[in-house]
């Protein structure tokens, strides 16, 4: 059985070193999920396929980015319970959340069944792809249900601090994935509806051993579900719609972000998106540096332990621009490479490494953004985070990204990409260190 950490007591370090670790590796393996889908459809299938499956998936990932900021509200909620020690408060919340989700996931199955073509159509989807993105789409929505049990399950063990347990659940989906993939692509001749039926069969599994293991270990307090309290209800949805809207906002400003380099022409398209498919990569230990800090400090904030709130972040501070610059350092060295991975032509390799070198040593800054904003979430600001990210992303990445590039040509992305993870850093510094988060009450006593 995996140890779930107190963070209320003990040493602080050692416990983000340790925590943090293992939701590396669950990232990464979510990362290689989406890597080998693609490479089962395009290998097994086709391109046309594998452009249906890319299209579909801008819908599944902006439902997922929603899910995903709900997610952060849950473990800001029930890490704030477990450090409060309320095991009631704990059961009620996670009682709330299931019914919330389960409602939310029936609703978004029907709704999205029945919109999926017509979604696609508005998307400006080919012709010669529609049919394969819709059947796609649409067996998506309909194992929904599935998706968000499988991040939810994920984030209950992380509020009560267990970030190893989640790696199994995750592993076996990868696992089941990958095998059932070309069974229900080719043998069974089932083409990119299979590739869809092998996710959502994947999910299903691993949210179900999840919730198994979890209520026969006794790990969380989950009971039978059952009407939530009005004042629960409201909770969730103070904190889950705003940060819902957060993922929401981040997925817009990259789609703003790609109209500006696809302004340079595809030999710079084809570079940015081999650079953005290692920036996945790159990104992982901050982003997971930034998910351990929002469920420590929760439990720190729910005990009123706020020495220790503020020295977590400031070991998460520290321990994500160790991490980031070293990997600055390896990703300027062995950009070419890198870049090389994924394609070949030489126009689209130079820039590509180009933007990976300017990009690389901003990469801390980043980091800084997601330690900070991790504290301020963990206290139940969402809306300020939210108000942050729109900053971020709308008014300094997107304009000084096309104000920059205007200037200096397409050198002119990392630059203004890497300037606005500065001052970003900065606006966040200056919010967390003076900004009113610390009196936000969740739960209103």
């Amino acid at each position: 059985m995996a140890k779930q950490y107190d963070f209320t007591e003990g040493p602080l370090a050692k416990q983000l070193i340790f925590y943090s670790a293992p939701i590396i590796l669950t990232n990464l393996l979510q990362v290689s999920y989406q890597f080998i889908d693609s490479l089962w459809v395009g290998n097994l299938i086709g391109a046309d396929a594998l452009g249906a499956v890319a299209i579909s998936g801008t819908v599944v990932f902006t439902v997922l980015s929603f899910v995903i900021g709900l997610n952060n509200a849950a473990l800001t909620i029930l890490s704030q319970q477990k450090g409060r020690g309320s095991e009631t408060g704990l059961r009620n919340y996670l009682n709330a959340f299931v019914v919330l989700l389960t409602i939310m996931s029936v609703v978004l199955s029907f709704a999205g069944f029945f919109l999926a073509k017509p979604i696609l159509a508005m998307l400006g989807t080919p012709d010669s792809m529609i049919e394969m993105a819709t059947s796609y789409l649409r067996v998506n929505f309909f194992g929904i249900l599935f998706l968000f049990g499988y991040n939810f399950i994920n984030t209950v063990f992380r509020s009560v601090g267990d970030s190893k347990t989640p790696i199994y659940f995750v592993l076996t989906a990868v696992l089941l994935n990958t095998v059932l993939d070309p069974i229900f692509i080719a043998v069974f001749g089932w083409g990119v509806q299979g590739a869809a039926v092998a996710t959502i069969v994947s999910q299903g599994v691993a949210f179900a051993t999840g919730a198994i293991y979890s209520v026969r270990k006794k790990l969380v307090p989950f009971t039978k579900p059952h009407l939530p309290a009005k004042r629960e209800v409201l909770d969730i949805l103070k904190l889950g719609i705003p940060a819902g809207l957060q993922m929401s906002v981040i997925s817009a400003g990259v789609m703003a972000i790609m109209s500006v380099v696809a302004s340079f022409g595809p030999a710079v398209v084809a570079g940015y998106g081999a650079a953005q498919r290692l920036d996945s990569l790159i990104m992982l230990p901050a982003q997971a540096i930034g998910t351990a800090v929002n469920s420590m400090a929760g439990q720190n904030i729910g005990a009123g332990k706020w020495n220790r709130v503020h020295r977590i972040t400031f070991i998460g501070f520290l321990y994500n621009l160790g991490i980031m610059f070293a990997i600055a350092g390896i990703v300027y060295a062995f950009a070419w490479a890198g870049i090389r991975l994924f394609i070949t032509d030489a126009e689209a390799v130079r820039f590509g490494a180009d933007y990976l070198k300017m990009i690389a040593f901003f990469y801390p800054f980043l980091g800084i953004n997601f330690v900070l904003n991790g504290a301020v979430r963990a206290s139940g600001a969402m809306f300020q985070v939210l108000v942050l990210n729109i900053i971020s992303f709308w008014i300094l990445r997107y304009p000084v990204t096309y104000f920059l590039s205007g200037f200096m040509g397409d050198k002119g992305i990392a630059v203004g990409i890497g300037v606005s993870f500065v001052i970003s850093s900065i606006i966040a510094f200056l919010y967390y260190r003076y900004g009113k988060w610390k009196q936000t009450d969740i739960f209103g006593e």
